[in-house]
């Protein structure tokens, strides 16, 4: 009998359908990815945008799929039934909590302003040392440069470590990447 307790990665990103082709299929892949290596792929439980591609994508290579959405987006039908496992929260913050406690690694798609909130709360957990997973960003068609350029420029003008500060997220380009990124330390 198999007692090892799996694995879950959580993966961020925009809840919007009306993005381009090419963000759905790495989302697609990420979710496929983390199937095929036995990684639970976690998300924010909805059926839209990237979240609805990451899990069809994990669901279509036979992996298993955890959504953690707050009570009132079930309430308006914003959930995805193709998930293997629901939890409902009682709202955002439980939801996000449970998103990143739960989570051996995340990975942040392309989105917005939920994802971008989601990303930055996981970083500064790193910078306190209150999550040792990995933060990997996946720059789909060059989607972060201008955030990344940011970074590089808090740096820069003093408001970030490079040795520390810069090295609290990877970035990866392809879903091929990100998923051996945010898996490289999970292995224990």
């Amino acid at each position: 009998m198999n007692t090892e307790q799996p694995k879950y990665v959580t993966v961020y990103g925009a809840s919007s359908d009306a993005v381009d082709d090419i963000y759905k299929a790495d989302a697609r892949q990420v979710g496929r990815l983390l199937a095929q290596r036995g990684i639970v792929t976690v998300n924010g439980g909805g059926a839209c945008g990237l979240m609805g591609a990451t899990t069809d994508g994990a669901m279509d290579a036979g992996g298993r799929t955890l959504g953690i959405i707050p009570r009132f987006m079930t309430e308006r039908g914003w959930g995805y039934d193709r998930l293997t496992e629901v939890r409902v929260t009682e709202g955002m913050r439980d939801r996000k909590k449970m998103l990143a406690d739960i989570a051996v690694g995340v990975i942040a798609l392309p989105g917005g302003t939920g994802t971008f909130d989601e990303l930055f709360e996981m970083i500064t957990r790193r910078q306190l040392g209150l999550y040792k997973g990995q933060v990997v960003i996946l720059n789909t068609n060059g989607y972060y440069d201008i955030m990344l350029a940011m970074l590089q420029n808090a740096y820069r003008q003093g408001f970030m470590r490079k040795d520390t500060d810069m090295k609290l997220f990877k970035v990866a380009t392809t879903p091929e990447m990100a998923v051996e990124m945010v898996l490289a330390d999970a292995a224990e």
